[in-house]
């Protein structure tokens, strides 16, 4: 039972960092300007793939006896707050970039911390690694797209 309910906590704190991600790609997309087509597309198919890992997580949870979580993390809320403060400012699509590759750094963070578990069950770190896999390779799509863009 004490493994349970430690995946189950488990699987929602990547589903928290999944919530911090939709929302921090959609906070992208209205930063960005109407003609940058490609970086919405990324954007876009983005906040899809975090929809689609966190059903996928969510029903693990819910298989589990677990209720999924619907909120974000604390640390998403202040960051999204600070980048709203930034944007007051200015934003340019190499900063909203800047930011986006934080929060793939965070997420990648929190799949890592998991996977460290040593409690998770093999089905779920099946899961989760696969995920991972994903998220390292928008990682880098991310940051490519960064590095291409001019200040």
């Amino acid at each position: 039972m004490e493994t349970t309910s430690a995946t189950v906590e488990n699987l929602n704190d990547l589903v928290q960092i999944l919530n911090d991600r939709i929302v921090g790609y959609e906070k992208a997309l209205k930063d960005l300007k109407e003609d940058d087509t490609s970086l919405r597309s990324l954007f876009t198919s983005l906040v899809d793939q975090s929809h689609k890992f966190k059903m996928e997580l969510g029903t693990e949870v819910q298989a589990l006896g677990g209720d999924i979580e619907t909120d974000t993390t604390f640390s998403g809320k202040i960051f999204r707050t600070w980048m709203s403060v930034k944007d007051a400012f200015g934003s340019t699509n190499k900063s909203v970039l800047e930011n986006c590759e934080f929060g793939e750094d965070a997420a990648l963070k929190a799949y890592k911390t998991v996977l460290e578990e040593e409690s998770l069950p093999s089905y779920v770190r099946e899961i989760v690694t696969r995920q991972e896999g994903e998220l390292r390779s928008c990682h880098d799509q991310v940051k490519a797209a960064r590095d291409s863009v001019a200040e």
